[in-house]
């Protein structure tokens, strides 16, 4: 039998990626072949992104764009991800071309709802978005940075997110599972790990009846092969000593942490729904920095949520002057329906929103700019990322793929491949970009 060519766009955060992955894997080891181009392929899977206004807008187009190469063929469309879980009614009515939906969590199911495409059903299959997640599905080509999901779902119901909905409870991988995934990518040559979750702080809660995190850190450090451990979205109100001990102790996990904040205005985070409040924000971040030494504190926020007076606004931006974190990302506050703060009184207009943005970015700029003058003249390890003919480019500890800067790295007479792990001199700086000398290779 002819294998089928299956062609994958993803949309949104790197779970999508993750999953992306999982669903591609599955399919590689039935009979279908991964294309790279869509006019190659028999078979499209659009994973998308339905958290915010903008990604949904980015879901619906790409949509579009791949629904026109079903035009005088026999392709098939099929649809999956948080925009596919949270509209998929409206997506068949409306959007003809479409063959299938596949919700969050059917993802394991992936060649049996293609099948039935592929047999001339049009399926749509959106239930039990509490599913484990699936275990023992490795990929047997790597890169060197990879993500590992080491939970799924989220119990906060921040009154502003729909993610529960579209992804269900938290439920935590068991700490031998993530041990085989996070070895297989190492012995194949991954020499990063980013760990990902809706939620990592909360790991282990359901599994283990205690915070878990830094067991499983622990745990990855054994890894003979692995160089890099990197953790994002750790929230900050279950931000244990024992993982703090980790990031202080843990040879191979970097002193980066992604803590989303949202704000911290005492009130605006309680109508957020959010589990903390500005002192004991203060206290973490002091704490943190005292504890582990160098450590690159990196948070998100959200300007114009309902309500949000100047004053609360003003106190956000003079935090950010007072605490100068190293990266920052600011997002604008999406009405989104399902969620408490949709019939909240107090909405702000799009121009306050932007006007809001554009000023605490500008204030940022000018914070990430003198925190990048410190590293000057500093030698620091450097994962290669792309190796072009005038340029190489990689990234330090100081910068999580895709989100931070980059280092451009001026070799000289070195041989250097993707996947290296060099040191290199820093001899000038941006606003979040560095350039460097080759020092020497990292051992």
């Amino acid at each position: 039998m002819t294998k089928k060519n299956v062609y994958f766009t993803t949309l949104g955060c790197s779970k999508n990626d993750v999953d992306t992955n999982v669903m591609r894997t599955i399919l590689e080891k039935k009979d279908y072949n991964s294309v790279y181009s869509p006019d190659e392929s028999d078979i499209i899977v659009i994973n998308t992104c339905g958290f915010i206004e903008a990604a949904k807008e980015e879901s619906i187009n790409e949509i579009f764009d791949m629904v026109a190469y079903k035009e005088n063929s026999d392709r098939k469309i099929l649809v999956s991800g948080c925009l596919a879980q949270r509209y998929s009614e409206e997506l068949l009515e409306q959007i003809p071309e479409i063959d299938g939906i596949l919700g969050t969590g059917q993802i394991k199911n992936i060649e049996e709802y293609i099948s039935k495409i592929n047999d001339g059903s049009r399926v749509n299959e959106t239930g039990n978005i509490d599913a484990e997640i699936e275990e023992g599905i490795f990929k047997d080509s790597v890169d060197p940075t990879e993500y590992v999901k080491i939970s799924e779902g989220c119990n906060n119901f921040c009154s502003y997110c729909i993610i529960p909905k579209l992804r269900g409870r938290n439920r935590s991988r068991k700490i031998e599972n993530i041990y085989k995934e996070v070895e297989n990518l190492a012995k194949r040559g991954t020499k990063e790990v980013v760990l990902i979750a809706q939620n990592t702080t909360d790991y282990g809660i359901d599994n283990y009846k205690e915070f878990s995190l830094s067991k499983l850190l622990d745990k990855l450090e054994e890894i003979k092969e692995l160089k890099w451990i990197r953790v994002l979205y750790l929230y900050p109100d279950n931000f244990t000593d024992e993982l703090i001990r980790s990031f202080k102790n843990n040879k191979k996990l970097l002193p980066y942490v992604d803590i989303p904040l949202q704000h911290v205005n005492d009130q605006v985070l309680k109508n957020m729904n959010r589990s903390t409040n500005k002192e004991d924000i203060l206290k973490l971040i002091k704490k943190l920095r005292e504890e582990i030494p160098g450590i690159i504190i990196r948070s998100t926020f959200i300007v114009g949520f309902p309500g949000e007076s100047e004053e609360e606004f003003e106190e956000l931006i003079e935090f950010l002057k007072k605490v100068k974190l190293d990266r920052v990302g600011v997002f604008k506050y999406s009405k989104e329906e399902d969620t408490l703060a949709y019939s909240m009184e107090g909405h702000i207009d799009e121009e306050e929103k932007d006007r809001r943005l554009e000023r605490i970015m500008t204030v940022q700029e000018e914070i990430s700019s003198m925190n990048m003058e410190r590293h000057l003249g500093k030698i620091l390890d450097v994962l290669v990322e792309e190796v072009g003919d005038d340029f190489i480019i990689g990234r330090s500890y100081m910068d999580s793929p895709e989100i931070d800067g980059v280092v451009y790295i001026n070799k000289g007479d070195a041989d250097l491949e993707t996947g290296d792990l060099v040191k290199v001199n820093i001899v000038d700086v941006m606003e979040h970009d560095m350039i460097g000398d080759f020092y020497e290779f990292s051992k």
